[in-house]
C-alpha cells in the first residue's frame, strides 16, 4: 500500500467515525481495504485471465509468433527463463523446435512479464494449463537462461534434466549454453 492509498485510507476511517458508524463496522472496512490493496490477494481474488493467442509460427525452441485476441498486430514472443539451441546447432536446435511444436497447440494463453531489447514480448507461454517454457526445460531441451531467470522452478527442472541426461544434457557441449554459442558466433 502507497502513501496516498494510506492517507485515503485514513480519511475514510475518519468519515466513517464521524458519521457514527459503529467501531466493527470500520475495522472490517479498515482490515477489507488492507487485504485487498495486496497484489497476491487481488490476484487470487480477481485473477487477470492470460490473452488467448493462435499460434502462427514457431521459429525455434524460445521463440514464438502469435495473434492474441483482441489485437491487429501479431506478437513475437521470447520465451521466459529459457534459451534454446539455435537452429543451426544440429541436432539440437531442430530437436527443441519440433518439441515445442509436439506440446503446444493452436492456440496458447500468453502471460506478459517484460520486453527485451529488441521489442519482443518475454513470457510464459501456456496450452491445456501446461507451461511450456518449464516443459521444454524439463524435456532437456532447453536451457536456463539464469541471467534472466528469477523463478527457482526453472533450475529445479533444469537439474532434474541434468540428472537423468535427457536432451541437450545427454552428451557435453556449446549446444548446453546457446548464448555461448551466439557469442562465437559473433566474433567470428
Amino acid at each position: 500500500m502507497n502513501e496516498k492509498q494510506i492517507k485515503s485510507l485514513i480519511r475514510l476511517t475518519s468519515r466513517l467515525h464521524k458519521q457514527k458508524y459503529p467501531v466493527l463496522v470500520i475495522i472490517i472496512i479498515v482490515v477489507a481495504s488492507l487485504l485487498v490493496s495486496n497484489d497476491w490477494l487481488k490476484n487470487i481474488l480477481f485473477p487477470i485471465a492470460p490473452d488467448e493467442c493462435q499460434v502462427l509460427k514457431i521459429y525455434d525452441g524460445d521463440t514464438v509468433t502469435l495473434q492474441c485476441h483482441g489485437q491487429t498486430e501479431k506478437t513475437r514472443v521470447r520465451m521466459y527463463c529459457i534459451d534454446t539451441p539455435e537452429i543451426k546447432q544440429k541436432p539440437w536446435g531442430t530437436q527443441a523446435r519440433e518439441h515445442l511444436r509436439s506440446i503446444s497447440g493452436d492456440k496458447v494463453q500468453l502471460v506478459e512479464i517484460d520486453k527485451d531489447r529488441y521489442g519482443r514480448i518475454v513470457g510464459e507461454v501456456y496450452s491445456g494449463g501446461v507451461n511450456l517454457n518449464l516443459a521444454q526445460v524439463k524435456a532437456g531441451v532447453a536451457a536456463v537462461y539464469d541471467a534472466y531467470c528469477k523463478k527457482p522452478e526453472y533450475k529445479v527442472a533444469e537439474n532434474e534434466a541434468k540428472a537423468a541426461k535427457r536432451g541437450i544434457w545427454s552428451q557435453a557441449g556449446i549446444h548446453q549454453t546457446p548464448w555461448e554459442w551466439r557469442k562465437q558466433q559473433r566474433s567470428k
